[in-house]
């Protein structure tokens, strides 16, 4: 199979993880790690995998623009505005996981189609990539009037950027709510748990639907649906029960398990956010090169 170059920019663990997952793509064909300090592990990991290990961040790139098609950028906020400004007009597309939110948000299995050809796309929150696909599996069988989201994660998982955004995070997650999740309104709140041994990311999704319009046959087979779709990119996604139902409510629990790759496997929050940034390059690679997605499931017998 033909690969689309892509290329890494930021080499901590963010980075690093995203190049032990590329590496596996048989879609992607990871070629260069773009970075700032030559002493840093992803660097050295990169070169020693064969990649071209630029030390002198963007401008570095933009001199061998040949090396990627697609960028991710695991950086900063900050860092991210000026990437974006840098490879303006060089038709490269930018995957975003930084708060910076620049580009439209994007959740795999929910509205990948509609932003494939844009020049940046914001992978939002962990928070947001692990729960927004269940509100939306709700929404489309029951319409969702409120959605409330409590994401759990190990303290020991949450970098100074994560601290330092819990605010932003909220937010983001809760605009993602309405507006890719579908609910009418929605609210997002994050914990860190400072438990020995870390625990996983356990997220809980509350959905309140429209008043006589709950079928908990469909709620169920499209949630379980979903969530074989996201283990398609994150195997350690999974349920931890059945959905409850109390009348025109259901809660539904699932947890997230990293694959270890090079974050612990407690790191679920961290782990979707670079699967699914995998995902979102293999879809957009996929439709560059004129070859068919893996396909996505459908809510049974509703779609």
């Amino acid at each position: 199979m033909e690969k689309m170059k892509v290329g890494i920019i930021g080499s901590g663990n963010i980075g690093t993880d995203l190049l032990m997952k590329l590496m596996r793509s048989k879609i992607l064909e990871v070629t260069t790690m773009i970075g700032i300090d030559r002493h840093s592990d992803g660097l050295k990991r990169a070169k020693a995998n064969g990649l071209k290990v630029i030390v002198n961040g963007i401008d570095g790139f933009l001199e061998r623009p040949e090396l990627a098609d697609i960028l991710f950028d695991a950086t900063s906020a900050k860092a991210h505005v000026k990437h974006v400004e840098a490879l303006k007009g060089s038709g490269k597309q930018l995957i975003d996981l930084t708060p910076a939110a620049v580009g439209p948000s994007v959740v795999p299995p929910v509205n990948m189609d509609d932003f494939s050809d844009e020049a940046v796309v914001n992978m939002i929150t962990c928070g947001g990539q692990a729960t927004i696909p269940v509100v939306h599996a709700v929404n489309r069988v029951a319409p969702v009037d409120y959605a409330e989201i409590v994401a759990t994660i190990a303290s020991k998982s949450a970098g100074p950027g994560t601290r330092a955004n819990i605010d932003e995070f909220t937010i983001t997650t809760r605009k993602g709510i309405e507006t890719i999740g579908g609910a009418r309104k929605g609210k997002a709140i994050i914990i860190l748990n400072p438990a020995e041994p870390p625990i996983i990311m356990r997220d809980t999704v509350y959905c309140e639907v429209s008043e006589g319009a709950m079928d908990k046959e469909a709620v169920t087979e499209s949630v379980a649906a979903m969530v074989q779709e996201v283990q398609r990119y994150v195997p350690g996604y999974r349920l931890r029960s059945e959905p409850v139902f109390d009348e025109n409510r259901v809660t539904v629990f699932i947890e997230v398990e990293g694959a270890g790759d090079y974050l612990e496997s407690y790191s679920g929050n961290l782990d979707i956010m670079t699967a699914a940034a995998v995902k979102v390059a293999e879809e957009i690679a996929l439709s560059k090169l004129g070859q068919t997605s893996t396909g996505k499931a459908k809510a049974a017998g509703r779609q």
